[in-house]
């Protein structure tokens, strides 16, 4: 997909142009993909949640999935760049690795664990049906994972972390924690909840 500048031209009549911007209202589709997931949203929920026409969407973008594709990036990207802000603060990998583990926990509970993850909705709706998606949800992953085994490796050498314990063998473990907290915080699971299996899990660390 071409990538697109932050504000997009659509035109509104003849000598009427009209600007939207293109990430504001990707931020609004994220939203209602995560609710209602992809099959369940039409062009017109979509035009209705970015709040543009959806004349304006189809001159964004060729067709829904496209959108998808556009908000599924999109939220990977602004996500793993506010845990990066977060984790830039933590000095050992012990110490990142909670922050990870808590910064899931409190995603997970609430309005925003029942709007859900749009990674874990992903590889639930469509990864079964789309090779591309499957592909991006995988690749999504696999960069979750290898972030656990470098952080693991780094508490080993900083001595926050027992040099027993394989990052090959625990930070797939972390990753299926992870996204269950996002799949449990969906069907409305405690704060409390969640913040235990957050501490449960940094048991697999120590």
């Amino acid at each position: 997909m071409k990538s697109e500048t932050r504000q997009h031209r659509t035109e509104r009549g003849p000598g009427r142009p009209r600007e939207f911007d293109l990430e504001q209202a990707l931020d609004r589709a994220i939203k209602i993909f995560s609710v209602q997931g992809y099959n369940g949203t039409s062009i017109s929920d979509l035009a209705h949640a970015m709040q543009v026409t959806a004349g304006s969407l189809y001159k964004a973008f060729p067709d829904k999935r496209a959108i998808f594709m556009g908000a599924f990036d999109r939220y990977v990207a602004v996500r793993q760049e506010k845990l990066g802000k977060r984790l830039a603060s933590m000095l050992t990998g012990r110490d990142k690795i909670q922050a990870i583990l808590s910064h899931y926990a409190e995603f997970s509970h609430g309005v925003e664990g029942r709007q859900g993850c749009l990674v874990v909705g992903s590889a639930v709706e469509l990864a079964g049906v789309d090779p591309e998606i499957a592909a991006r949800v995988a690749q999504t992953l696999g960069r979750y994972e290898q972030r656990f085994e470098h952080l693991i490796q780094e508490g080993r050498l900083d001595g926050s972390i027992p040099a027993d314990v394989e990052p090959k063998s625990i930070a797939p473990l972390l990753v299926c924690i992870t996204q269950g907290m996002r799949v449990m915080g969906k069907i409305g699971r405690s704060a409390a909840k969640t913040r235990t299996l957050a501490v449960s899990a940094m048991k697999l660390i120590t």
